[in-house]
């Protein structure tokens, strides 16, 4: 049992099929919206299957890490939390290194736990995990300021936002005001 566990683990993307190219990949990824700009629902699952099937067929080529991502993100989309996840924990499991984990845990935590699942919990662990094992990413302070608003409406974090820059523009009137008397006397 535990071996099937592992395995599924593994390859959490899906099933090997014939081998797929990039060629391929291009022409799935032309059909991924529509005309409109909207997701194309029918084709995305599609799409994410493809990516995937890429991923597992060229685990070595440094762009399939990419195609991981994204075929995250398209599951994302379509509201798929437990593909979404699946994906995610399998890039980084396979590619912990690359600049593409780091954006994992933020879009896990954000996109997936935090909006999707309302588990916050788990959102603060994935930002934290961010914090911790990147710290010298880019977006080390977007993943703070997660934490820092995690379980807010958007009006709730709205007013935060502009409470703060109110205080920062009242400490920057004060000390221009204390500069003005310094310069009276």
């Amino acid at each position: 049992m535990a071996v099937a566990l592992l395995t599924f683990g593994l390859f959490a993307c899906g099933e090997n099929r014939k081998e797929i190219t990039l060629e391929e990949l291009r022409e799935a990824q032309s059909t991924l919206f529509n005309e409109n700009g909207s997701l194309n629902e029918k084709e995305a699952p599609k799409v994410a299957e493809k990516y995937c099937r890429y991923v597992k067929q060229n685990p070595n080529d440094t762009a399939a890490v990419k195609w991981l991502f994204h075929a995250m993100e398209i599951n994302l989309m379509l509201k798929d939390s437990e593909k979404s996840i699946k994906m995610g924990n399998q890039l980084l499991e396979q590619y912990p290194q690359s600049k593409w984990a780091p954006r994992t845990l933020l879009t896990l935590g954000s996109f997936v736990y935090n909006d999707q699942l309302k588990d916050t919990a788990q959102a603060h662990v994935m930002f934290q995990r961010l914090i911790d094992e990147y710290p010298d990413s880019d977006l080390v302070d977007d993943a703070q300021k997660s934490i820092e608003y995690l379980g807010l409406s958007p009006d709730e974090i709205m007013s935060l936002i502009m409470m703060s820059q109110m205080t920062v523009e009242e400490v920057d009137l004060d000390a221009a005001l204390n500069e003005n008397e310094k310069s009276l006397q």
